[in-house]
Order: structure tokens, then C-alpha cells, then sequence
């Protein structure tokens, strides 16, 4: 799969880091090497935000990088510059939308938790209408075009050449909860049966039987980038988003996404219950 540039510039943040504690300096000394400030330093490995790569050159020089690893992080400073097909949209895209888009844009696994609706990227038109109209309740029919608009064009990553793999585990709230009326439901259900079929995208069900459980917490998605460091974590919030990236929540997070994987029914289980739901519809 192709780096994207926002991968780019979180990996050349990541290995600026790891280089200097490598090397045993502190952000204050590593500056003053090579005529950087400390809140500059800071904001380069910090994984967002414009880097100059003559200064990436040397500090690597200065932390003893070899000259395989000086050349990919000079050249990671080149490429890291953010785009991506929602920067042409005619209307405003919330901040931490727009961060979602930059981030799934290059992610290569997407790892799911969903209790309250069917996760944006295996939903249908109708059921991701029904879903933006019943949250955004003061939003006119426009905004909420627009909304559904970018939910669609998010989901043409699983037609991508190399698609992310999309892991989801989905309480049974989620598809017993009828949303947008019968139609629009069993459309969804059947849509999610489709898709958990093919290669790319893999469904459990939580069903109710398995009690309390790993996540109370509410939902959240995992962005999976090329290594683990570049690792994401996305928890819906009332107007917004939060991300999370510290090793500590990173971790916190994958284990109960593990905990939820077993919890879980298993993969031929829970098709047979979506079909048994679909069919009391």
C-alpha cells in the first residue's frame, strides 16, 4: 500500500524521537546542535505540522543515524505535506473530521467496536441518512447531504487496489435497533451479510447472552498504520471526536478490542444471526 503523507509525517516524528533517545540527548540539547529551538524540536516529533528537511539532516547527522536512515527521513521531510480528496469539497469539514479522512485516507487496517450504530464505512445511503438525521437534529437538509456525501465517498477505500482489512465487532443493539424504519433496516442487514462475505471486511456480533463485557465505554475505531507506532484511536464524542495515540491508551484500547474479539460470536455464528434478524424483519 502507498504512504500517504500524513503517515509520512508521523513516522518521520516518531523516528526523530526514537533517533534521539537513541543517542541519550534531551529535546533541549538535541536543538541546541543543530540551531533549533526546543519547542520546534518538540513540534517535529510531535508527528504533525511542517518540518524543514535540512534540519532533519542534521539531526541525524548529530544522533549518529546511519546513511540508509538519514535518507529516508530527509526524504519522509519532502513528502510530508498534507492532501487528500476532501480538501476540493465545496462546503466546511469539521476539525476532527477532517483528521478522520487525513488518517483513514493511509490506514491498512481499521479495528471496530460499534454499540450504537453500524459502523460509517458498512453503511447504506438510507441507514447513514437516518443515522445523521436523528444526532443532528439542528442540521438542514443541505448539511446533511453534505455529511452523508463524505460517509459515501469514505467507503470507496474498500474498492482501493490494496483495501484496509475492517474488523468489526457489533453489539446486538446495533442491528436489532431499527433505524430509518423496516426497509431501510433490512436494506443495512443484508448490506452488512454482503459485505462480511467478502475478504475484506470481517463481522462478530456481541450478542446480549455475553454480558457485561470490555467496552463499556461506548464505541471506538483503531486506525491500524503500516507499523504500530502509527497506531490510532478514535472514540465519538457530542460534537466531535477524540484521538488518542499515547502508548498507554493505544494499548488500553487493543486489549479490550481483544477481550470484545473473544466475547464475541464467532464469524459463521453471527452471520446466522444477522440472517435469523433479517428474516424477523
Amino acid at each position: 500500500m502507498a504512504v500517504g503523507p500524513t503517515t509520512r509525517r508521523r513516522q518521520l516524528g516518531a523516528d526523530l524521537r526514537r533517533l534521539r533517545e537513541r543517542k541519550g540527548l534531551t529535546l533541549e540539547e538535541a536543538g541546541a546542535l543543530v540551531g533549533v529551538s526546543k519547542a520546534t524540536l518538540s513540534r517535529y516529533e510531535t508527528k504533525e505540522g511542517s518540518v524543514k528537511w535540512p534540519a532533519v539532516d542534521a539531526l541525524c547527522r548529530e544522533y549518529g543515524a546511519s546513511d540508509q536512515e538519514r535518507a529516508t527521513l530527509v526524504e519522509l521531510a519532502k513528502g510530508a505535506k498534507i492532501q487528500g480528496w476532501w480538501r476540493s469539497l465545496a462546503d466546511p469539514i469539521p476539525d476532527s473530521m477532517n483528521l478522520m479522512l487525513t488518517l483513514e485516507d493511509e490506514v491498512v487496517r481499521e479495528d471496530h467496536y460499534a454499540c450504537m450504530y453500524v459502523p460509517g464505512l458498512l453503511q447504506t445511503r438510507a441507514y447513514a441518512e437516518a443515522v445523521h438525521r436523528a444526532s443532528e437534529m439542528r442540521c438542514t437538509d443541505q448539511e446533511i447531504a453534505h455529511m452523508v456525501e463524505i460517509r459515501m465517498k469514505r467507503q470507496e477505500l474498500l474498492d482501493r487496489e490494496e483495501p484496509p482489512h475492517i474488523w468489526a465487532v457489533i453489539d446486538e443493539a446495533v442491528i436489532r435497533r431499527m433505524v430509518g424504519g423496516r426497509e431501510v433496516m433490512l436494506e443495512q442487514l443484508e448490506q452488512l451479510l454482503a459485505l462480511a462475505g467478502g475478504p475484506q471486511v470481517t463481522v462478530q456480533i456481541l450478542p446480549f447472552a455475553a454480558g457485561a463485557h470490555a467496552a463499556a465505554v461506548g464505541s471506538f475505531v483503531i486506525l491500524g498504520g503500516p507499523t504500530p507506532e502509527l497506531d490510532v484511536v478514535y472514540v465519538d464524542i457530542i460534537g466531535g471526536g477524540l484521538f488518542m495515540e499515547k502508548p498507554q491508551e493505544l494499548e488500553r484500547y487493543k486489549l479490550a478490542f481483544e477481550y470484545l474479539r473473544a466475547q464475541a460470536l464467532d464469524i459463521d455464528a453471527s452471520a446466522a444471526l444477522l440472517d435469523r434478524v433479517c428474516r424477523e424483519l
